[in-house]
């Protein structure tokens, strides 16, 4: 059985420093240049410019997603726990 709460913060938390990583990229001026790469290795040119670092933004960013993966890991561990009480 999974615990809804655990999982949610655990996949939330992994959501959460992803972007805060992302945006320690942004401020740091990386962040350009790893989409220039990104796109590069598909064959593509990156149509995107990365904008000002914004604290604030990055903040939201970071609360938003942490917030959507713990939604989708709590809703992961009930169907998850539905399923293996049928099985």
């Amino acid at each position: 059985m999974l615990n809804p709460n655990k999982t949610g913060l655990i996949v939330g938390a992994f959501f959460g420093i992803m972007h805060l990583v992302w945006s320690v990229f942004v401020a740091t001026g990386i962040a350009q240049v790893l989409m220039d790469w990104i796109y590069g290795l598909h064959f593509l040119n990156n149509p995107f410019y990365i904008s000002a670092f914004s604290a604030g933004t990055a903040t939201l960013l970071v609360l938003v997603t942490f917030a959507v993966g713990y939604v989708f890991g709590s809703v992961f561990a009930m169907l998850w726990n539905a399923i293996k009480k049928e099985s």
